[in-house]
């Protein structure tokens, strides 16, 4: 691999996986507990606490799916592919019996559902360590690893958008065929990707997974990206709550909020790639930080009626969304390079930064959702105060979580990056 660039179809032959993934993804932490809550009935506290269950335990996998990836990473690179197919299949299976359960009652819906997620979290979690790792191992600076993580995250935006738009058009049994598709057609041309064979070291670090942990610049940065993380995850976990309840909203308006945001996202990306080029990553990082602070902001004034507002929310917060995609990942390359561990670590490093990811989504679904129900919010409600209490934890909330990331960020790193 000549680290002095990347071509764009060497780009597209690796990135193509995240599509797919990203696909994935929305469906899972957005759509998902909307399907189970409002159209099959599952009571919110109960599918919050079972979200909450399900991710932590999803989590806690991630650190010693790492250390697996960097054996594999160390044996071969039919290892490392013959695992990746493993997953794909798994998740591609877990998937689609979660979205068309063959169940029906609330309480046999939320075992079906603990179980498909227990095997699609698995599958999830071990194809997109093996895949960022294998990123992180192609090397080069800032620039290039900028570029790298653009193509994952960029085509994982198309993903989005795809996966955004298939159930209101075509219905959940579209939505499984596209991700099975993808998937096939995401691994294939992965197989033909750049392999990582200009390592510093051919062989893992034999250590235990704890290893991170011991440089202060991870801890620094994984403590940025757990609250900055947490805030992006509660305003996705409900935002169709409240376009439909807050903003009353159709399911069209919904429909054009999520791609506009998506859309912006990745339009915005070129222009975070170029900001780099000028400010360095973590001033990048925090301009972004700052523009989603003020966009919610904005958007805690929003009421009935106001969605052609939410739409120039949905604009501007996609905008900020292209610089969380861009430049967390390619900072914990740089934190792996300056540790001496590049080529042998970096799977123990995205398995503890995937674990950060799940605890992320954790938090925001079981512990938002049930606060919510507590505080008197349930789908469907036009009771001022609860729709109060849902424009607070939309809106409010993940501000304070943006301001104490950046506030981190800021003042944890005295590097001109």
């Amino acid at each position: 691999m000549n680290h002095a660039g990347l071509s764009w179809r060497d780009g597209l032959r690796y990135g193509l996986l995240g599509l797919p993934l990203a696909f994935c993804a929305l469906p899972l932490y957005m759509l998902m507990p909307n399907l189970y809550a409002r159209e099959w009935g599952v009571p919110l506290g109960a599918l919050g606490a079972l979200l909450l269950a399900t991710r932590l335990l999803d989590a806690l996998v991630d650190p010693w799916l790492g250390r697996w990836s960097d054996r594999l990473f160390g044996r071969s690179r039919c290892a490392v592919l013959g695992f990746g197919a493993a997953a794909a299949a798994l998740l591609a299976l877990s998937f689609g019996l979660l979205f068309l359960p063959q169940v029906r009652g609330a309480t046999a819906l939320l075992v079906w559902a603990g179980a498909c997620l227990l095997g699609t979290y698995l599958a999830y979690s071990a194809l997109t360590v093996v895949h960022q790792s294998w990123g992180a191992r192609l090397g080069g600076g800032e620039g290039q690893q900028g570029h790298i993580v653009a193509w994952r995250e960029g085509l994982g935006l198309l993903g989005v958008l795809l996966a955004a738009a298939t159930p209101a058009l075509l219905g959940e049994p579209a939505l499984v065929a596209l991700l099975v598709a993808g998937l096939a057609l995401g691994f294939w041309a992965w197989t033909r990707a750049p392999y990582p064979t200009a390592q510093v070291h051919p062989e893992p670090l034999a250590t235990d997974a704890w290893r991170p942990w011991r440089q202060a610049a991870f801890r620094r940065l994984l403590l940025v990206y757990l609250l900055n993380g947490i805030a992006s995850a509660i305003p996705a976990t409900l935002v169709l709550f409240f376009v439909q309840d807050r903003l009353q909203g159709g399911a069209g308006w919904q429909s054009a909020s999520l791609g506009l945001y998506f859309v912006c996202a990745a339009i915005s990306m070129p222009l975070w790639l170029r900001l780099v080029g000028r400010l360095g990553l973590r001033r990048s990082w925090l301009l972004g930080m700052l523009l989603s602070i003020a966009v919610f902001l904005g958007a805690a004034q929003l009421g009935a009626g106001d969605m052609p507002a939410f739409l120039l929310v949905c604009a501007l917060s996609g905008l900020a969304l292209g610089s969380d995609l861009t430049m967390p990942s390619a900072l914990l390359a740089g934190v792996i390079h300056a540790a001496g561990e590049r080529g042998r670590s970096e799977g123990s490093y995205f398995g503890w930064w995937n674990f950060a990811s799940k605890l992320n989504l954790a938090l925001a679904a079981g512990l938002t959702l049930p606060l919510l129900a507590w505080l008197g919010y349930q789908p469907g409600t036009r009771d001022p105060e609860a729709l109060q209490m849902l424009s607070l934890a939309y809106c409010l909330l993940p501000c304070l979580l943006k301001a104490l990331a950046a506030l981190a960020l800021r003042f944890s790193f005295t590097s001109n990056s």
